[in-house]
């Protein structure tokens, strides 16, 4: 396991709320890997998604989000509850990334994005 997904595991119950420019909340620990991972744009890419997620029923109170990393290109998805289930509500292939880890999941419950320990 990398430093930096060691280093996510501290963070749980988060208090401190981020306000994101497209209306997104998140967490210390997303913004903690935003800031180690250098990866604002997947906060980007999952807030500009909301204003048509929020609009599902399935989607309205909880997401989780994606992020498969392979050989510097990866995929992005959200799904209504456990990824692999069925078909996910969005899936955004992303042609060059350098995030650090293999994986990383989100959740995004009622307008806060959390990791799952912060949930």
């Amino acid at each position: 396991m990398s430093n930096l997904a060691t280093e996510l595991q501290q963070f749980t119950d988060s208090e401190t709320r981020y306000k994101h420019w497209l209306e997104l909340h998140f967490t210390e620990g997303v913004k903690y890997l935003a800031d180690q991972a250098h990866c604002y744009w997947l906060l980007d890419a999952i807030g500009s998604y909301q204003p048509q997620l929020k609009a599902d029923p399935e989607l309205r109170f909880f997401q989780v989000w994606q992020l498969l990393v392979d050989n510097h290109s990866a995929l992005l998805t959200c799904w209504p509850d456990t990824p692999g289930q069925g078909k996910p509500w969005v899936s955004q292939p992303i042609e060059f990334t350098d995030f650090p880890l293999p994986e990383i999941k989100l959740f995004w419950s009622q307008g806060i994005l959390m990791l799952p320990r912060e949930y």
